[in-house]
């Protein structure tokens, strides 16, 4: 009975450590199911409000791109004589009789429609930005639910190690009280050991990996860095989720229609074209209009005179600029053809692995991981009493950890083949 309570105490104690480890400087535990964690996303998310305020700076240049030219004025005189002259025939000032003023208002006038095109690439460089946007919040949602599911079967895999750790750690230290006795061997007080030591070294692994997703699911959310998260999943919706519930051409119309890189590449070549017509509108001179007064240096005194001025497109024709706007229409004209081929094969290869995913999952017998759980105990006790061998016992505790990782892989499998289609349709049609 002394000996029973003292592992008992052993066990306690190991547990507790293990738990103080894994949430290492995590002072405070949040537990959040996957609408509350995509509402914080949104709310708080500081990548998000920066290409917000891009979209608003876009915007912006819109207005500017409306606006008209300023008119120039200009002013001369001279020659340069004293504003006063007490010789003058005009004792109070000669600055206007005695000397030359000139003045001239003009106005540049954007001929071929340049204004126009302006306004209309500035307009879709603000869609552009926008489609910038929501392939941004596309890409930060998709890592969001990924890690909410991934921490959280990696969590249910850590807990198994947990047990397995105490469970050896049971046997350790009743072995190290037995020791000198004769009772047990010495190779398998080691072999023992080394498992153990194996188990323990395994289950750190698993921990710095659910560090390294708490560590980006926190910066997604923008949560403070002594928050541990814990995630709860809604498995009544896992369940009844199917890849036969929407066919393949409906995932890719709303693919086609939704998937923000493909509305990326599509704006990125009405750019290009936009482009290519503003650039050879450039290749036509503007015209400057201009109104003018002359007080003393025409051939009649105070004249007044219109006229007009332009570039004589002679040397300078836009030529090479017109020639890489072309070019880069052909570019990005292949880029979205590109895409269009990504879209179409991402689906169909996703929708596949989302088959064999579910098929996989819906194979495993229920009631396996029961018996697992209930036999594992009943090992432990078999081999403490020597009714077990060693080997046997350590095989069947490494078949269980094995078991369990599985069917946790399986698991999160399934859910992630589902959130990848969400992902290349630009639609949530699994929750």
């Amino acid at each position: 009975m002394h000996i029973m309570f003292r592992l008992f105490m052993v066990t306690v104690f190991i547990s507790a450590a293990c738990t103080g480890f894994s949430q290492n400087l995590r002072t405070d535990t949040v537990r959040m199911d996957l609408t509350r964690s995509e509402k914080a996303f949104l709310d708080s998310n500081l990548l998000l409000l920066a290409q917000k305020y891009n979209i608003d700076a876009q915007k912006a240049l819109i207005i500017q791109a409306k606006l008209w030219p300023n008119p120039n004025l200009s002013y001369g005189r001279g020659p340069f004589i004293p504003l006063y002259d007490p010789t003058s025939l005009y004792p109070k000032s000669n600055f206007f009789y005695n000397s030359e003023n000139d003045a001239t208002i003009s106005q540049l006038i954007l001929l071929a429609g340049k204004r126009n095109k302006q306004i209309k690439i500035a307009v879709a460089n603000a869609k552009l930005s926008e489609f910038q946007f929501y392939d941004l919040l596309r890409t930060l949602k998709y890592t969001l639910r990924s890690d909410f599911f991934n921490i959280y079967f990696l969590q249910q895999s850590a807990k198994v190690y947990q047990a397995e750790i105490n469970a050896l750690a049971q046997v350790v230290h009743a072995f190290a009280e037995q020791q000198g006795s004769g009772y047990i061997a010495e190779k398998e007080v080691l072999r023992v050991r080394a498992q153990l030591y194996s188990f323990q070294s395994e289950y750190n692994d698993l921990l710095n990996q659910i560090r390294g997703l708490q560590t980006e699911l926190r910066l997604v959310l923008q949560v403070k860095p002594d928050i541990y998260i814990d995630p709860q999943p809604d498995f009544s919706s896992i369940k009844n989720l199917s890849p036969s519930a929407y066919p393949i051409n409906t995932l890719l119309d709303s693919a086609y229609q939704n998937r923000t890189d493909l509305l990326i590449a599509r704006e990125n070549t009405n750019i290009n074209k936009l482009n290519y017509d503003y650039q050879k509108a450039l290749a036509v001179p503007d015209l400057t209009a201009y109104v003018t007064w002359d007080h003393q240096g025409s051939y009649a005194v105070n004249y007044n005179g219109l006229g007009v001025s332009f570039d004589l497109p002679v040397l300078n024709r836009n030529q090479g600029n017109i020639k890489s706007a072309k070019a880069q229409i052909a570019n990005t004209v292949a880029n979205e053809k590109s895409t269009e081929a990504a879209v179409k094969e991402n689906i169909y290869n996703a929708l596949e692995i989302a088959y064999a995913q579910d098929n996989l999952f819906k194979n495993i017998d229920p009631k396996f991981s029961g018996d697992f759980e209930r036999l594992v105990n009943e090992v432990l006790i078999n081999y403490q009493r020597r009714n077990l061998g060693l080997l046997d016992f350590l095989d069947f505790y490494d078949s269980y950890k094995q078991n369990v990782l599985q069917v946790n892989a399986i698991q999160y499998n399934r859910v992630q083949a589902f959130e990848d289609l969400n992902y290349y349709t630009g639609t949530n049609f699994f929750n």
